[in-house]
């Protein structure tokens, strides 16, 4: 046993894996400490205001900057005329068409110069003294402009007689894509004793993070290069990004990124903002800042999810499945984001599959663009929707076939016998409980008693509605990782990694992971991700995998950080390094009672004499840098059973219980892992009752504020049950599996099953989310 005295105690381990332990961070939080980027200002900087088409689709002849450059305090009108010798935004999945033919992306440049192709299209970039100047400038810039027809919608932008957004895409089709066997699934569809189908909605999402979008550009003329103080999801796949488009060496380009107010993947990838920005800085010589207000969110930060699905199952007579199908029309939105293509190929196709032994499945997705805000990754980011219209099409088929929907579900479970099992998606599934959970889950929310439940709630002139959520998602696919340790002089230990915080709250986990392994305090533990100098991997923060790869490094860094700590510890000790045993923290002589901490040993190695270090060839510190070479993706899983009351009078749906039960494999901390349960919860909701993005026949956003566009408040949700019923994962070396992302994944089919189930006594088979109260008055009138 390790000295009592040492800084760790071995008995002590509430700050270990699996302990609730709150989250570090908040408490500077909570006390308005935090940094984000629009709390920084730098010594005498300007402000940017950046100018955005009012037009969905225009052709840009002429733009008059004459006013604005003269105006008050402005120092600069930036232009697409400014920005020749940069380069242009893509996307760079390799995606194919079905014929083979490769993803035909857009070049976008960072201010529009020829066409306007939507509503905060960013066309010019005003630079003054006082952010006032700016935007009082940019009311004089004069454009002169040829308004042309708009698309919004992805079936009608694909029609042939729609407006082409671009000379060189015909049909506006980036892609036309296909998963699976098409000619094996149509004859499975042939021989099914059922097939049932579903036309779905996959409303479009306003991201709405709490922190709009900021960034400081600078540049440093003596060193050639530039700076972006930005929030994002990860410094390093930043900083490669804005490096193509500026056309400079990586080194040349460093990433700044401080506290983060949500992102959910909005703010994963480069914007086009940020390029006139460094370039502004460069020219005239001062950092130049912008932050944009709120309607400029709403009209420029890429929106979330908008599909257009037809759906369906082919079932044999006993209720097995034999193949799934999703068509679909994707909306890209006016250009490609970095990942915009993936949710509707590449995500339904690895989510559709869920937790059932479907032997066939086929995804055929056509990607359009149209002229609207462009279409990233949004919680999920493909994975609640194809898990949703898999739980919406088992609802349906067991009420047309005369079956159990838990029972039909049950028979198609993939059994524990089958583990490891090969899925017709291509992914291996290493394990699950997967009908245990859903018994576990019915259990909790007293599913056999909803019967009388719902008859007390008829005498009282309401309809009461109970959904399943049964769910599977797969994780984001492997990325190497950083796994930095670093010992510092002031008795602290700092994790270095690629990942990046903006919500999260990696912190206390990734400490607790750090405390586990190495024994150092946890109360010394300090985190550094939000510099991308510091960094030589990262995956960033996306696809619930944060735990895993960061969890993942840090496991694999620690075991070097022994390794040098036993030979330093031998040389302090005076003993051979094969007697040294490490555990709880300390370096002992095996057999004996001597001892170092851990920490001790750190100090004591960056104080040693150079010469002594090089004489017993040991290491300068215990310092480590190491690459995680990747783990693969993992599977959470679970089930959510919603109950819901409706008032036929007025539509108004409000939550009667809410349960979860979950496998997130091992669990490092159990309050945060709930915290993000609930978030994600809480943002299934919001699309399933609350959020939907309009736009006009000629492409204006209708919902372009928080006027018009409705988020799930306080009042509008539950208190969760959150029971765990863990399988811990086989192939990274905690364990884990990401828990993220899983909270939309089973809200989504156990809200709209509930209210589906409510409405059924009233003749409604099927509603699209959102399901406010107006469409629920509508649909219980029109089928009456």
């Amino acid at each position: 046993m390790p000295d009592s005295s040492l800084p760790f105690d071995p008995t002590r381990m509430k700050f270990g894996i699996g302990q609730p332990v709150p989250r570090q961070e908040d408490p500077k939080l909570l006390k308005g400490q935090g940094r984000y980027t629009d709390d920084l200002s730098l010594p005498d900087q300007l402000y940017a205001y950046v100018l955005r088409s009012p037009y969905a689709h225009a052709v840009l002849n002429s733009m008059d900057i004459g006013e604005a450059q003269s105006a008050p305090g402005v120092h600069a009108v930036i232009t697409a005329a400014d920005l020749g010798d940069y380069g242009e935004m893509i996307c760079p999945m390799p995606l194919k068409s079905i014929d083979g033919t490769p993803l035909r992306t857009t070049r976008r440049a960072a201010l529009a110069k020829d066409r306007l192709r939507f509503v905060g299209d960013p066309i010019a970039v005003v630079v003054a003294e006082t952010k006032a100047q700016a935007k009082d400038a940019a009311e004089l810039i004069f454009l002169d402009v040829e308004t042309l027809p708009a698309a919004t919608e992805a079936s009608a932008a694909a029609a042939p007689d729609a407006p082409l957004l671009y000379d060189d895409i015909p049909g506006n089709q980036v892609l036309d894509f296909r998963f699976g066997d098409a000619g094996k699934v149509a004859e499975a569809f042939a021989a099914a004793a059922h097939v049932q189908k579903l036309s779905i909605r996959n409303n479009r999402i306003v991201v709405a993070a709490m922190e709009p979008r900021s960034a400081i550009g600078e540049y440093e003329a003596e060193t050639g290069r530039f700076v972006l103080r930005v929030g994002c999801q990860g410094v390093f796949g930043l900083r490669n990004q804005m490096a193509e488009v500026l056309k400079v060496a990586r080194s040349q380009l460093r990433i700044l990124t401080g506290n983060v107010g949500g992102s959910f993947g909005m703010k994963s990838a480069a914007y086009p903002e940020y390029l006139p920005l460094l370039h502004a800085a460069k020219v005239l010589g001062r950092p130049v800042k912008w932050t944009d207000e709120r309607s400029g969110s709403f009209q420029s930060d890429a929106h979330g999810r908008d599909h257009e699905v037809e759906a369906e199952l082919a079932l044999d007579a006993e209720g097995k499945f034999l193949a799934v199908r999703l068509t679909s029309f994707a909306n890209m939105g006016a250009y490609l984001t970095n990942v915009g293509p993936n949710m509707a190929t590449g995500n339904y196709s690895k989510n559709i599959q869920s937790n059932y032994a479907t032997p066939l499945l086929e995804v055929h997705t056509r990607c359009i663009l149209t002229n609207s805000v462009p279409v990233t990754a949004y919680r999920g980011a493909g994975r609640p929707e194809a898990n949703y219209y898999m739980e919406r099409l088992i609802e349906e088929a067991a009420r047309a076939m005369g079956k159990s929907p838990i029972e039909l579900r049950k028979i198609n479970h993939i059994k524990n016998a089958q583990m490891p099992y090969s899925a017709a998606s291509g992914s291996i599934y290493d394990g699950g409980d997967f009908s245990a959970i859903l018994d576990k889950a019915l259990e909790a929310a007293d599913f056999s008693g909803f019967e009388a439940r719902r008859a007390e709630a008829k005498q009282r002139g309401k309809l009461r509605g109970i959904g399943i959520g049964n769910f599977l998602e797969c994780t984001a696919p492997p990325m190497k990782e950083q796994g930095g340790i670093r010992f510092g002089e002031d008795g602290t230990v700092t994790i270095i990694t690629g990942t990046l915080d903006y919500g999260q709250g990696h912190w206390s986990p990734f400490a607790q992971v750090l405390h586990q392994h190495l024994g150092v305090p946890f109360e010394a533990v300090r985190l550094l991700q939000g510099d991308s100098d510091e960094l030589i991997a990262g995956g960033g923060t996306g696809g619930s995998k944060s735990l895993m790869a960061s969890g993942g490094a840090i496991v694999e860094a620690s075991e070097l950080v022994i390794e040098k700590g036993r030979k330093a510890a031998a040389h302090v000790m005076e003993t051979a390094v094969a007697d040294i045993e490490f555990d709880s923290g300390a370096f002992t002589v095996a057999g004996t009672d001597r001892s170092i901490g851990i920490m001790e040993l750190a100090a004591k190695l960056k104080e040693m004499p150079q010469a002594e270090r090089e004489a017993g060839e040991l290491p300068d510190s215990l310092d480590v840098t190491h690459v995680f070479d990747q783990a693969p993706m993992a599977f959470p899983n679970g089930c959510h059973v919603a109950e819901v009351e409706i008032d036929p009078e007025t539509g108004h749906t409000r939550f009667v219980n809410y349960v979860t039960v979950n496998d997130f494999g091992v669990i490092v901390n159990p309050l945060l892992v709930q915290g993000q349960a609930h978030g994600g919860i809480v943002q299934g909701i919001g699309q399933a009752m609350h959020e939907y993005v309009a736009y006009s026949e000629d492409g204006q956003l209708l919902s372009g504020s928080f006027m018009d566009y409705g988020l799930p408040r306080a009042d509008d949700v539950p208190s969760f049950g959150f029971e765990s019923h863990p399988v811990p994962c086989k192939t990274n070396p905690l364990g884990a599996k990401g828990c993220g992302e899983a909270g939309c994944a089973g809200s989504l089919p156990a809200v709209m099953n509930a209210i589906v189930e409510a409405l059924r006594p009233m003749g409604v088979a099927h509603m699209d989310m959102p399901a406010t109260p107006e469409k629920i008055w509508r649909a219980i009138h029109a089928a009456a």
